[in-house]
């Protein structure tokens, strides 16, 4: 199968391209630098792979959560490429969560089967999602609902009687958060510093559209949890009210 892969929701930009078994695999800086040197970018990894738009049989993308403007430039970047391909008669594109992708990388370098993926989600929140493993499927399962809290805010699992996780397997927090928070974040955890890699779509891809994951490009949508990243005028003043003030220091003439 020929898939483009594609992930933007985090400061670093992860492309991957699969043809057949190969796999080509790109990483640059995210952020706002994503809109303009996504396409470039994916451009010259296919011509490596000696692949076109036109020999694509689907495109996944990373649909959040995470940035908003990295979701919003993944999601219409996957429209445009999927409606254009194959001379216009399109293809499908595969929607993947963030978070999903996370464990997979987890998986991947660190052998990790329960892991409870955490994203730095700004403004002293993470974004969160427990994963587990099926061996017999080869695919995960996660929460249907995602967490969006204080990393203070966030627990392991329940465990078991004998302190462990409920089936002896320990659970590992992986995802980019311990480093923005520290000692706030499950402290006496085991954590793995991962991203929501390309090459971690492409691993998923097979089980999600054996699944019938894939949709048509109009409906590449993101994954919101946030609905709201502004303050009002009134908002932030009530914030500055609640902060106690910090004395000014005098100079000494």
């Amino acid at each position: 199968m020929n898939l483009l892969a594609f992930d933007t929701s985090t400061d670093t930009l992860s492309i991957a391209v699969q043809r057949g078994e190969a796999v080509w695999q790109h990483t640059g800086p995210g952020g706002a630098q994503a809109s303009a040197s996504l396409i470039p970018a994916i451009q010259r990894l296919l011509a490596e792979a000696a692949l076109g738009f036109d020999t694509l049989d689907a495109i996944v993308f990373g649909r959040g959560p995470g940035s908003f403007t990295g979701l919003r430039t993944a999601c219409a970047v996957a429209q445009g490429l999927a409606f254009g391909a194959r001379k216009g008669q399109g293809v499908p594109v595969l929607p993947v969560d963030t978070l999903l992708a996370v464990a997979e990388e987890a998986r991947h370098q660190h052998g990790c089967t329960q892991v409870l993926a955490v994203l730095d989600a700004r403004m002293n929140e993470v974004y969160s999602a427990r994963c587990q493993w099926q061996a017999v499927t080869q695919s995960w399962q996660a929460d249907a609902d995602f967490g969006l809290c204080a990393p203070e805010a966030l627990v392991l699992p329940a465990a078991g009687p004998d302190g462990e996780a409920a089936d002896a397997r320990p659970w590992t927090v992986a995802g980019n958060a311990q480093g923005p928070y520290g000692e706030r974040l499950l402290p006496g955890a085991h954590h793995a510093q991962v991203l929501p890699t390309a090459a971690a779509l492409l691993r998923l891809a097979p089980a999600l559209l054996a699944a019938g994951q894939a949709v048509p490009a109009s409906e590449a949508l993101p994954r919101y949890i946030r609905d709201k990243v502004a303050q009002t005028t009134a908002e932030r003043e009530a914030l500055r009210a609640q902060t106690p003030a910090t004395a000014t220091p005098q100079s000494t003439p």
